[in-house]
């Protein structure tokens, strides 16, 4: 079946970018010159998803503002010519992808989040996306890989199964990450099967290294899962609880992406992303090169001083 529609559960708060989220969605920050969440919407788009579904709350109104019509501002870009700027906005609504919001009244967790979107997804195999993992699509020699939802959906073409992005975390980190116990190695084309998922272990009691990442492919049948789930981890309705119990019904996968994960969740991560993605475009790289030289021998310089300080 063919992955039609996607899932954005963007009904967060963004505390860890106050103040600058206290007007503006976290998912409209900037990176480059587009804001985070366009970066997750082109993703689903090149994947030939047709429907986007944001799961929204108070406040987030720009965010669909964004994808929306502007007519005073295709009208003055149109008459003072800038029809290269006029092109990226109207490409922003488009007539063969639609965009849908349902709001998340209570902030009861992931899986409470893409609950809510039931009545908008229907009986249909579906993805979920969420745009805190901003992905940058490798290179596979020298030739361009496929964005990571692409991928996806071709491998869910081919096992007819769940199946959720994957990464080897470092040890010490897997208590921040939902994750996954294969019941087998890798095979050729990325996919792991797995056998039972855990969210958020810590370090000794973990299955693998295998975390979780903010990418899946799920089946309707999801929802009857998420509808009868207590809390879980955090006191939240945890998406991996109910897609452990979607392995009663079928066999599950991790997919190993071949991509770049930035976490724009945190604020290191966020600028990691703003970064990498600038130095893809020469105009800015030329500028940027040497202004980061510059700052690495000024902190080199400083290095030995800072050393001698205390925190």
């Amino acid at each position: 079946m063919k992955i039609r529609k996607a899932v954005f559960p963007v009904a967060g708060l963004g505390t860890r970018f106050l103040p600058a989220t206290k007007a503006i969605p976290k998912e409209m920050l900037p990176v480059v010159d587009k804001p985070l969440i366009q970066y997750t919407v082109e993703e689903a788009l090149a994947a030939g998803i047709e429907e986007i579904i944001f799961v929204t709350s108070r406040g987030k109104t720009p965010m669909e503002d964004h994808f929306d019509r502007a007519p005073e501002l295709e009208e003055m870009l149109r008459c003072r010519g800038q029809i290269d700027l006029l092109g990226q906005i109207e490409a922003l609504v488009a007539e063969s992808w639609s965009v849908f919001s349902v709001r998340q009244n209570d902030p009861l967790g992931l899986g409470h989040a893409v609950w809510c979107a039931r009545d908008l997804v229907g009986n249909q195999p579906f993805a979920v996306m969420l745009p805190d993992d901003l992905i940058q699509p490798s290179t596979l020699d020298g030739q361009p890989v496929s964005p990571v939802m692409k991928q996806m959906v071709e491998q869910f073409q081919q096992v007819q199964s769940p199946l959720m992005a994957v990464m080897e975390i470092p040890a010490d980190q897997t208590n921040r990450y939902g994750i996954i116990d294969p019941s087998g190695p890798q095979t050729e084309t990325g996919l792991i099967p797995v056998k039972g998922l855990v969210e958020k272990p810590k370090p000794a009691n973990a299955p693998s290294r295998m975390a979780i990442i903010g990418r899946y492919i799920l089946t309707p049948d999801i929802f009857g899962l998420l509808g009868d789930q207590r809390a879980g981890a955090g006191g939240e309705i945890q998406l991996t609880d109910a897609m452990a119990g979607l392995l009663k019904k079928h066999a599950l996968y991790g997919y190993r992406f071949q991509g770049i994960r930035y976490d724009c969740g945190t604020k290191a991560g966020y600028q990691m992303g703003n970064l990498a993605l600038a130095l893809e475009m020469p105009e800015l790289r030329r500028h940027l090169l040497p202004f980061m030289q510059e700052r690495l021998n000024h902190w080199a310089r400083m290095t030995p001083t800072l050393a001698g300080k205390s925190p």
